[in-house]
């Protein structure tokens, strides 16, 4: 697959590492730090945390019966999202095999703006960064942090502002609410953007688990 698939641009498909993935009927072990093997491989105690984090998203994701694919009311609250914000871009995004946008706003095709696909690498934009911090990002404008300017979303899409937050369901993080835009916001607004994508991101969740079964 590959990222931002609507750009059809071939050096966004290419992943830098294969996902992790246990054998069928292995059982996963987070150990203490160090490395340790995992059937023939060798991964670190990050990696094996990583792994076991993914394991216990996809079977809560499953028993929520999460969409995996484009969905009508998913793309609604990405509409939401992008208007409250004022931003191009609006996103419902869950982490699967890859991110996978099941709500996505964009912008009107003959606006002269990208008009992005569904999914992405596990390794691009800021939403993995959400996912691993479990808390919101304010990226007023990107280039105002090096730990966050480098990014392939930032050299081919041309994105300067981003704000996401987790979506958390019983500890777990399904995935993130966002939005994102080519201009970058004044930092004194940064508060409001985020306070508008967890607004959206609450109601997401509540629709995403609101008929939730019973453990």
């Amino acid at each position: 697959m590959t990222d931002f698939d609507a750009f059809r641009r071939p050096a966004l498909g290419q992943r830098t590492s294969a996902p992790l993935l246990a054998a069928p009927g292995q059982d996963v072990i987070v150990p203490r730090p160090g490395a340790v093997s995992l059937g023939q491989e060798v991964v670190s105690a990050a990696q094996a945390r990583e792994l076991a984090e993914r394991q216990e998203r996809e079977a809560l994701l499953q028993r929520l019966g999460v969409p995996t694919g484009p969905d009508d009311r998913m793309d609604q609250f990405a509409d939401h999202i992008a208007e409250t914000t004022g931003m191009l871009y609006g996103f419902v995004n869950i982490f699967y095999a890859e991110q996978t946008f099941v709500g996505l706003h964009n912008p009107p095709p003959d606006s002269g703006h990208l008009i992005l696909g569904r999914t992405m690498s596990l390794e691009h934009g800021w939403c993995p960064a959400v996912v691993r911090r479990k808390k919101g990002l304010p990226l007023w404008d990107v280039h105002a942090s090096s730990t966050f300017s480098g990014n392939v979303v930032v050299d081919m899409v041309g994105i300067r502002s981003y704000f996401g937050v987790p979506l958390i369901y019983e500890g777990v993080v399904l995935g993130t609410a966002c939005a994102i835009d080519p201009e970058a916001r004044p930092r004194s607004d940064a508060r409001r953007h985020l306070d508008a994508v967890k607004d959206g991101g609450a109601l997401v969740l509540d629709a995403l688990t609101s008929r939730a079964p019973a453990r």
